[in-house]
C-alpha cells in the first residue's frame, strides 16, 4: 500500500484530524530566546559552529576507530587535516582578493566605455539622456547657494588656509591597528578548534549527559533523536560539501578558460556561498558577471560567463543533487528561507551559512520531544494533516479541484477502492461527526456534499481506466487465480442509495463508481428517492442489488424500515446496508456486531468498508424473502380495530 493509505491505517479508529494539537510556546518565550541568542552571540556562535563540525567529523573519527586507531590519534588527526584544509582555503581566498584589489583600477576604462556605449545605444529614444538631464538639474538645484538679503555691510571673507599635520608613526600604534581587527576572528577560530577537539574526544560522555538531562525517562526516544540529528545534519553537510565542490571546481576551470581574472577565487567563493540557501548561488554568479563587464571591451565574455553559470546550475539541480541526496533535511522550502533570514539577523553572515543545519536540528528536536513539536509543524516538510483530514478541509472549503489533485497523487499508486475506503470515507465520517454535533450549518453541509460529488465526477476517468485495466488483466491471466478479491461485475445492475442525508449520498456515489470500475452498471441515487412518498417511483425491475449507505452508526432503526420498503418494491433484488466503519483495524468481535445488525435490519448483507461492500454487492446470491410480521405485531394491529 502507498504511504497515504498506510498513514490513514496507522491512525486507528475513530477518524480525527491526526494527532494532538502541539503545545505552542508563549510569545514572551520566543522573544526571550531570540534575545538571548542575539545578545550572547559571541558565546553561542562558536559553540554552534563547533557542534556542526562535530556532527560532520564524527563519522570520520568513527571510521578511523574501526580500523584500530586510538581515539586521541583519530580525533587529533581528523581535526588537524580538516582545519589545515580550511586554513589553506582561507589563505588562498585572501591572496586572491588582494590581487583583485590591485588590478581593479586597470578595469576602470572598460567600465567607462561600456557606460558610454549604453548611453549611445539609448540615444535614439532619448531615455538615457532625459534621465541624465534630470539628474544634472537636480544636482544644480542642490548645489546652488541660497541668496539672502544682507542686513549689514560685511567685510569680504578670505578662504580658509588648509593645513595638513604630519606626525611620526608610532610603531606600537601601527602594530595595534593591524592586529586588533584580527584578534576577534582568530580567537573565535581557535575557540572553535578547541571545542571541536574536546567534543570529539568526549562525544559519548556528552551524549550520556544530554540523555540524563533531557530524556532519562525515555531513553529510546532520546537515543533515536540524537541518532537522527547526527545522521541528518552530518549527511546534509557532507552531501552539500560534495555538491558545492562539484559546482565550484568546474566553475573555476570554466572561468579560467573564458579569461575571467582570479578564476580560482570565484570557484572557491562559489563553494562557500552555495551553503547559503537560494541567495548564495546568485551572489556567486553576480561577482564574475560584473568582472566580465569590466575586463572585456565587448560583450562576449559576459554571455559566456552567464552561460557557464546557467549550465552548471541546471546540471547540479537536476543531476547531481537528486543523485547524492538520498535523504533530505526534512525542511520545507519556506522554512529554509525564513530560517536563513532569522539566523542572518541573529548571527550575521555566519548564521546565514549555518541556518539550514541549525534549523534541521530544531526540526529533529521537535520530532522527538513533545514539548517542541511545534518546531516540526512550523519548519518540517512532512504533511501536518492526514490525507483524510486534508480532504475534509478541502471539501469544507468548497475546493474540489485541489481535492482532486490530492486524490490523483494517491491514485497513481493505489486503486480507487483503496482511496475511497482509506481516505474519502474517513473524511466523510468527519463531516458526519460535525453534523451530528451541530457545529456544521446547512450551508456547509450542502457545500461538502456538492464538493464531494464534484470529486467523484472528476475521478470518473480513473474509474474507466481501472475497468479497462481489469479487462486486460483478466484476458492476460485467464486460467490463473484472480489477484483481486472483488468479483467481476459484468452484466450486473446495482443501485447505490444514500441513507439519510446529502453526505450519505456522496458515499453512495463513491461506492457506485467503484462498482462501475469493476464492470457493473451502477447508479447512485439520492436519499430523497427512497422516502415513502417517492419509493414507489423507483425503476427496480432489472436491478440485481440495492445498497443503502449510512455514515451514522445510530441509523440501524431507520435502515430496518428502508430495507422493508425496498423489499416490498422489488422482492427479487438483494438489498444490502453499508454502515461505514472507518476504523483501521476491526476487532474480532466486530464481525459479530455486523451479524447481529444483519439480523435486526433484515437485509441480505451488511457491510462496513468499501471492499466488503463491493464484494457483497457483486456477489450473485438469491434474495432473502422479507420476513412476515410476528403474531404479536399482528395482534397489536387488530386490537384497536376490535375496540372500535
Amino acid at each position: 500500500m502507498g504511504k497515504a493509505i498506510d498513514q490513514i491505517r496507522e491512525l486507528g479508529a475513530p477518524p480525527s484530524m491526526q494527532g494532538v494539537r502541539p503545545a505552542m510556546p508563549t510569545s514572551l518565550t520566543l522573544v526571550g530566546a531570540a534575545a538571548v541568542l542575539y545578545l550572547a552571540r559571541d558565546v553561542f556562535l562558536p559553540i554552534a559552529v563547533a557542534l556542526l563540525l562535530t556532527f560532520a567529523l564524527a563519522p570520520v573519527v568513527a571510521a578511523l576507530r574501526r580500523i584500530g586507531l586510538p581515539r586521541a590519534f583519530a580525533v587529533i588527526s581528523t581535526a588537524l587535516i580538516t582545519f589545515t584544509l580550511i586554513g589553506i582555503f582561507s589563505l588562498i581566498v585572501t591572496l586572491q582578493v588582494a590581487e583583485l584589489a590591485k588590478n581593479l583600477p586597470a578595469y576602470q576604462s572598460n567600465i567607462v566605455m561600456k557606460v558610454k556605449d549604453l548611453k549611445e545605444a539609448g540615444s535614439e529614444n532619448g531615455i538615457i539622456d532625459r534621465i541624465g538631464n534630470v539628474v544634472e538639474r537636480i544636482n544644480r538645484e542642490i548645489d546652488r547657494p541660497t541668496t539672502e538679503t544682507p542686513t549689514s555691510v560685511e567685510s569680504p571673507k578670505k578662504d580658509p588656509l588648509l593645513v595638513e599635520i604630519y606626525s611620526r608613526d608610532n610603531p606600537i600604534q601601527v602594530l595595534t591597528n593591524i592586529i586588533a581587527p584580527l584578534v576577534g576572528p582568530v580567537a573565535m577560530a581557535g575557540l572553535v578548534v578547541v571545542v571541536v577537539i574536546f567534543m570529539l574526544l568526549e562525544r559519548e560522555d556528552l551524549r550520556d549527559r544530554f540523555i540524563r538531562l533531557a530524556g532519562f525517562g525515555d531513553l529510546h526516544r532520546t537515543t533515536e533523536g540524537l541518532q537522527d540529528a547526527g545522521k541528518r545534519v552530518g549527511h546534509y553537510l557532507l552531501m552539500q560539501l560534495i555538491v558545492n565542490t562539484t559546482y565550484g571546481l568546474p566553475v573555476a576551470i570554466g572561468l579560467w578558460f573564458i579569461g575571467i581574472p582570479n578564476a580560482m577565487l570565484w570557484g572557491l567563493l562559489a563553494i562557500v556561498l552555495r551553503f547559503v540557501p537560494y541567495v548564495g548561488p546568485v551572489i556567486a554568479m553576480v561577482l564574475p558577471l560584473f568582472l566580465s563587464v569590466a575586463v572585456d571591451s565587448g560583450w562576449s565574455m559576459l554571455l559566456w560567463t552567464a552561460g557557464l553559470f546557467v549550465a552548471m546550475e541546471l546540471v547540479i539541480n537536476n543531476v547531481v543533487e537528486p543523485m547524492l541526496y538520498g535523504s533530505k533535511t526534512g525542511l520545507s522550502p519556506l522554512a529554509i528561507i525564513v530560517s536563513a533570514i532569522f539566523w542572518a539577523w541573529i548571527w550575521g553572515p555566519v548564521g546565514l551559512i549555518l541556518s539550514t543545519p541549525l534549523t534541521a536540528c530544531l526540526v529533529v528536536l521537535g520530532k522527538h520531544v513533545p514539548q517542541f513539536e511545534f518546531l516540526q509543524v512550523l519548519f518540517g516538510s512532512d504533511p501536518v494533516l492526514a490525507p483524510h483530514a486534508r480532504l475534509y478541509q478541502r471539501l469544507l472549503a468548497g475546493d474540489p479541484d485541489e481535492a482532486t489533485d490530492q486524490a490523483e497523487e494517491i491514485l497513481e499508486e493505489e486503486y480507487l477502492v483503496d482511496y475511497y475506503g482509506a481516505v474519502a470515507m474517513p473524511a466523510l465520517a468527519l463531516a458526519e461527526q460535525d453534523r451530528a454535533r451541530g457545529v456544521m450549518s446547512d450551508e456547509q453541509r450542502l457545500r461538502v456534499a456538492a464538493s464531494g460529488m464534484s470529486l467523484v465526477s472528476n475521478l470518473e476517468d480513473i474509474a474507466i481506466e481501472e475497468s479497462k485495466d481489469d479487462e486486460n488483466e483478466t484476458a492476460d491471466t485467464e486460467g490463473e487465480p484472480a489477484s483481486q478479491p472483488i468479483p467481476d461485475g459484468e452484466g450486473m445492475t446495482i443501485l447505490c442509495v444514500g441513507g439519510r442525508g446529502e453526505i450519505d449520498d456522496v458515499s453512495a456515489a463513491m461506492l457506485a463508481q467503484v462498482l462501475r470500475a469493476e464492470g457493473a452498471a451502477a447508479t447512485a441515487l439520492s436519499f430523497h428517492q427512497i422516502e415513502p412518498a417517492n419509493i414507489r417511483k423507483l425503476q427496480t425491475e432489472a436491478v440485481d442489488a440495492i445498497v443503502v449507505c449510512f455514515l451514522n452508526r445510530d441509523s440501524i432503526k431507520h435502515a430496518r424500515f428502508v430495507v422493508r420498503r425496498l423489499k416490498r418494491v422489488n422482492t427479487r433484488a438483494r438489498v444490502g446496508i453499508v454502515i461505514w466503519d472507518t476504523s483501521a483495524d476491526r476487532a474480532a468481535g466486530q464481525r459479530k456486531a455486523d451479524t447481529s445488525a444483519e439480523q435486526v435490519v433484515g437485509a441480505d448483507f451488511v457491510a462496513s468498508d468499501m471492499t466488503t461492500a463491493a464484494i457483497e454487492a457483486l456477489t450473485k446470491r438469491p434474495s432473502v424473502p422479507l420476513a412476515a410480521p410476528s403474531k404479536t405485531k399482528v395482534r397489536r394491529r387488530l386490537v384497536p380495530q376490535q375496540t372500535q
